[in-house]
């Protein structure tokens, strides 16, 4: 690309229907500064159809939008906006297959157990859509991301409500204390550049091939661990008798979306325990409905319906039986009944374990009442984090937004950096035996013994992003001041091999000024939340999964939201990815938009990520004009901050398309009196003046539309039409950006 082009991609769910109110705002404001805005279309629904070429008529077909931001991401030319998209469960994805079917799209279903070689290669192309099927193909850099300064100032002047905690609250986290990820996890740097093979060995010697040669550069770390299934189920089978023994709802915490293959098999665990009784007493029917507890036992509820009536009632009153008689079950939505263990999507630990933090260590029982909570997260490599948060509150009470500091985050995850969610190199054991990694001259390199179902994983960390991700630390605690702290165990055989890394690499930098810590994680976040409290900065510098974890946590609890963070993510070719912030509530979103009109999805990530990347556009391009636009957004995103123009979640309020509207009208006031670019002054004092006028007018059709169901064509393929008639449904305002 010679000429300035930024890519917005296009997602799901709340902030893709925001997408089509606000992107037309964005091509206008950026037009007459000769910057080209694309988009890409890497939603769930996109994905799937992008992998099923041969099964599509010619004019069905779409291109492989992900491929080529992926390709695109190794470049200095990308400049790429990601907004929140999908991690596909397997009833998402089959739901979003089903939809797509109906649509006229002739896709074939997802074959859950294929059982020749084309339903294996349909399942394939299929699981490559599922989990975490994005970012770890655009995430060609480390992540910077932190709350803005208008952010922050805001949440000061502003301070979210926050649960009061009890010195006698009986939350806490349970954890496995053998036989878990972290207990078992070996790790090893690779000398030389060559290939490594995953097998598995039975008792009597034959060997198999779990996966097949890949390369393994000079330098990279190879770790590989196993959960062994047994001890997952007795570590289960405690919590349970444990939660109804104090009183505690029972909550399950995990990642079943992103890692695709492990979690969904430790949810289903998890839902077997708890509906034992029942499975005992109907195991064989249950096999032949084909429920698979590893989807929920909202799977099991769909599909008992199809019983005739005697035997659905039998069953139901035996589901009933489990939740009377064990501990109460968290739930997402007590008036719907849906609990914790439904459906995989709905557990997302990094999402739910802040907002209970928040909100006093507390979750929503059956009966809509909050209540203490035994938060369960089976493997213990991170868990701590969360108990030692839990026990900061209990003693010290409830943050103050308008009084803490906040916390950055550095974290590793270029060209994958895995550390879960290793996809292709996490497997079921197919029985009892060793697996055991080995290198092209056969040589054993990592094994471990396995019994049959146990879940084996092994996961690469590349040198080069290692190296750059200490260096953004190093140059985040020097812009900053603040000290920065490596998350890091030496006893956890990954981490071992980061700290031997980080502590090499930190020699050739000077640090000595600077602040710069390597602590186990349970410390680091006393640390953190210890100078987090006294109103104290803190640079945490994070592998990926605490990387993930940590940009909730701190952000839910400093400013109300992750959502309103700015995470860039400086790739390692010179390109950019500015990514948006969270989309777990977005589902939420859209179910109150169909049914109100009225979307209260905050597009303030979307501003904020636009801004950093018309300061790129403006570094490698040397564009004044986009310069400009760049700090005349922040100062728009400033005031729609400081005028309190975020959504409504009250239908008849502002929402998500009035929001834009601000948004659009102080973007032109500020463009409007600089005075730096006469060109630019000229032209938005036009639009100024026009939305300026028109605001009336604009907001009342913007609210005379709520209140009412609003049809869309459909939730994972919205008809195009359909869609952008509800999400621009200000005729006013079509006009004066059109014109």
């Amino acid at each position: 690309m010679s000429s300035p082009t930024i890519i917005y991609t296009i997602t799901d769910e709340a902030p893709a229907l925001a997408t089509r109110s606000f992107l037309p705002i964005i091509q206008r404001f950026t037009s007459s500064s000769g910057i080209e805005v694309e988009t890409r279309d890497i939603s769930l629904a996109g994905r799937i159809l992008a992998n099923f070429p041969d099964f599509l008529p010619e004019n069905q077909r779409v291109s492989d939008a992900l491929a080529e931001l992926g390709a695109l991401a190794k470049t200095p030319q990308a400049n790429i906006i990601k907004l929140p998209n999908i991690s596909a469960s397997v009833p998402q994805l089959k739901a979003a297959i089903k939809e797509l079917q109906e649509k006229g799209y002739p896709l074939p279903n997802y074959p859950e157990h294929p059982s020749t070689p084309e339903e294996n290669d349909i399942k394939n192309r299929y699981d490559r859509v599922k989990g975490s099927a994005v970012n770890p193909v655009l995430r060609e850099g480390n992540s910077d991301r932190r709350a803005p300064r208008a952010v922050k100032e805001y949440a000061r002047s502003n301070p979210h409500s926050m649960g009061a905690w009890a010195k006698d609250s009986k939350t806490n986290v349970a954890t496995m204390a053998a036989g878990d990820f972290r207990y078992r996890e070996k790790s090893l740097t690779a000398e030389n550049a060559g290939t490594f093979q995953i097998e598995f060995v039975d008792p009597h010697g034959s060997t198999g091939v779990l996966k097949p040669a890949a390369p393994l550069l000079a330098g990279e770390v190879l770790d590989a661990s196993v959960m062994s299934l047994k001890a997952l189920s007795l570590f289960l089978d405690h919590q349970i008798s444990q939660a109804k023994e104090e009183d505690l709802l029972f909550s399950l915490h995990m990642k079943a979306t992103m890692m695709k293959v492990s979690d969904p098999v430790i949810f289903g665990q998890c839902v077997r325990a708890y509906f034992k009784d029942l499975i005992a007493r109907h195991e064989h029917l249950l096999d032949e409905l084909g429920v698979d507890f590893n989807n929920g036992v909202g799977d099991l509820v769909d599909k008992v319906e199809t019983l005739p009536q005697e035997l659905c009632n039998e069953i139901k009153a035996d589901l009933q039986s489990c939740y009377d008689n064990g501990p109460g079950l968290a739930m997402v939505n007590s008036d719907k009944g849906i609990t914790n263990l439904h459906v995989p999507s709905d557990v997302i630990i990094d999402a739910s374990m802040p907002a209970m933090i928040r909100d006093s260590g507390k979750m929503w029982n059956a009966q809509g009442q909050r209540q203490d909570t035994l938060a369960v997260i089976p493997d213990s490599s991170y868990a701590g984090i969360y108990q030692a948060a839990i026990e900061f509150c209990r003693e010290h009470g409830a943050f103050d937004p308008a009084t803490m500091g906040t916390v950055p985050n550095v974290g590793l995850m270029a060209q994958k950096a895995e550390e879960y969610g290793s996809h292709d190199k996490t497997f079921q054991a197919p029985g009892d035996g060793t697996i055991r990694i080995v290198d092209g001259d056969g040589n054993v390199l990592i094994e471990h013994s396995v019994e049959k179902g146990d879940l084996w994983r092994a996961c690469q960390t590349k040198d080069a992003p290692i190296r750059d991700w200490v260096k953004l630390a190093v140059d985040r605690a020097r812009a900053t001041d603040s000290p920065a702290v490596f998350w890091l165990d030496e006893n956890r055989g990954h981490d071992s091999q980061i700290i031997s890394k980080v502590q090499a690499n930190l020699a050739e930098h000077d640090i000595e000024s600077l602040d710069i810590r390597i602590l186990p994680p349970v410390d680091a976040c006393r640390f953190t939340l210890e100078r987090l409290k006294v109103g104290q900065d803190t640079i945490s510098v994070t592998g990926n999964v605490l990387r993930d974890y940590l940009t909730d946590l701190f952000p839910i609890l400093e400013v109300g939201t992750s959502a309103k963070m700015l995470s860039i993510v400086p790739l390692m070719n010179g390109g950019g990815l500015f990514e948006t912030g969270a989309g777990g509530s977005a589902p939420k979103h859209v179910q109150q938009f169909t049914a109100e009109n009225h979307l209260r999805w905050d597009s303030l990530g979307e501003f904020l990520a636009l801004a950093v990347s018309l300061e790129h556009v403006s570094g490698r391009f040397s564009n004044k004009k986009a310069r400009i636009l760049s700090e005349t957004l922040d100062e728009a995103s400033t005031q729609y901050l400081l005028n309190d123009r975020a959504p409504s979640r009250k239908c008849g309020e502002l929402d998500n398309r009035g929001t834009h509207f601000y948004l659009a009208l102080y973007w032109a006031r500020a463009l409007a009196s600089q005075d730096e670019d006469s060109e630019l002054a000229e032209e938005f004092s036009q639009l100024a003046n026009q939305l300026d006028k028109a605001e009336e007018t604009i907001l009342e059709e913007l609210t005379i539309i709520q209140g009412k169901d609003v049809e869309i064509g459909g939730y994972y393929l919205p008809d195009g039409a359909m869609a952008d008639a509800a999400m621009r449904a200000s005729e006013t305002l079509n006009s004066i950006i059109a014109s």
